[in-house]
């Protein structure tokens, strides 16, 4: 029987481009006949993206589209806890609505799942040749320097903490209770899945096309205090 693949991807603000990455989507050709379900949730942006994505959804019927909005806006993380709980698939990835990410690398990240050797996987923008486009020095040393303290604390050794593609079990990533609404998304689900009796993390080198503020980059330096905070709480003292 086929398997199906959610990707959750939380939307603020993408009228600009949450169409491409749909078509970069549907373009996937999933490895063994898997199926996919996209499933969207809309933060209360306040541009034109709830139009944008219906305009598509009427247009393109072939692609499984799931739509979910929230009334106020709570935050990427909130976002994600919202398109988890609505996955119906025996895979989940979290793919952003803009265009940082290529979804064409979804079979590279599925093979050592689909293999049977891997509970999660991580896409690590720092590991393998894939493109990457050179943007910002303090980025790259905030974003290496939070992911060696979220080692410190789980006993892993990934290279990219923060990345966006993430993939999981569904059954599992559902059973885990998140409370992070914002960016506190990537070190509070490491540090929880870290604990898992026997569980089995890979990492695939994958290719990053990052934006500028000015192209709508969102993350802030602000989000990398807490990105800190969320390591100690989860990480160093284990809460829930």
């Amino acid at each position: 029987m086929s398997k199906t693949l959610s990707i959750v991807i939380p939307v603020y603000n993408e009228e600009a481009t949450i169409h491409l990455i749909l078509n970069k989507i549907q373009k996937v050709n999933l490895a063994e006949g898997m199926q996919m379900e996209v499933i969207l949730v809309n933060d209360c942006s306040s541009d034109n993206t709830k139009e944008s994505i219906s305009t598509y959804q009427s247009e393109n019927s072939s692609l499984s589209i799931k739509y979910f909005e929230h009334s106020v806006n709570k935050g990427k993380g909130a976002a994600l806890h919202t398109g988890i709980a609505e996955a119906t698939g025996d895979y989940l990835i979290i793919q952003d609505a803009d265009l940082e990410y290529d979804p064409e690398e979804y079979n590279d990240l599925l093979k050592p799942m689909l293999s049977g050797n891997a509970d999660v996987v991580y896409g690590s923008r720092f590991i393998g040749g894939r493109p990457h486009r050179v943007l910002f020095f303090f980025h790259t040393i905030g974003n290496k320097l939070l992911t060696l303290m979220s080692n410190v604390f789980t006993g892993l050794n990934i290279t990219d903490m923060e990345t966006c593609y993430k993939l999981f079990k569904t059954e599992m990533i559902q059973g885990i209770k998140l409370q992070e609404n914002r960016f506190g998304f990537e070190p509070e689900v490491t540090a929880k899945i870290s604990r898992i009796t026997d569980i089995r993390i890979y990492e695939v080198g994958i290719s990053y096309y990052g934006r500028t503020y000015a192209e709508g980059k969102k993350i802030n330096w602000k989000d990398g205090f807490r990105a800190l905070y969320c390591i100690i709480k989860y990480g160093a003292l284990k809460m829930n």
